[in-house]
């Protein structure tokens, strides 16, 4: 009576059902993909500068011959205490640098200063940083009253 014995199986089984993991995975992603969505809105978010009480150390000279452009709330713009269509805006702030560039010797610079109502669309706001970009002119800051 010989008895063979077979080799059983004692190996532990190596596989992974993933399926579940994944699952949990998806929704986790849809889920963030909604949070983001609803906490980002699309389109930039204007926060235009509030009033600063605090003393500026400004130089009064040279702000003189900055070019000063005003937005108003109903978004009428004022290049240099003169008034400009939007169409035009891009023209005049080129011939307004160029006018500036020409008599630097007389004191007068190329910085832009930015005074907008708080009220204005961001739209104008981004064409007037636009027109100074293009006209070759990176320095703008933006005023407090």
């Amino acid at each position: 009576m010989g008895m063979t014995s077979s080799k059983q199986d004692t190996e532990v089984m190596a596989e992974i059902n993933i399926t579940p993991f994944t699952d949990v995975l998806l929704v986790l992603l849809i889920i963030f993909m909604i949070l983001a969505a609803l906490s980002a809105p699309p389109g930039f978010q204007k926060q235009l500068p509030k009033k600063n009480n605090a003393p500026q150390n400004v130089n009064q000279k040279e702000l003189q011959h900055s070019i000063e452009v005003q937005v108003t709330a109903k978004n009428r713009i004022y290049i240099d205490g003169k008034p400009v269509e939007s169409e035009r805006l891009y023209q005049v702030m080129s011939d307004t640098i160029a006018f500036h560039q020409k008599h630097a010797r007389q004191g007068y610079n190329t910085h832009v200063s930015l005074l907008a109502d708080q009220d204005a669309n961001y739209n104008t706001i981004i064409k007037i940083l636009d027109a100074a970009r293009q006209a070759g002119d990176d320095d703008v800051g933006f005023v407090t009253e």
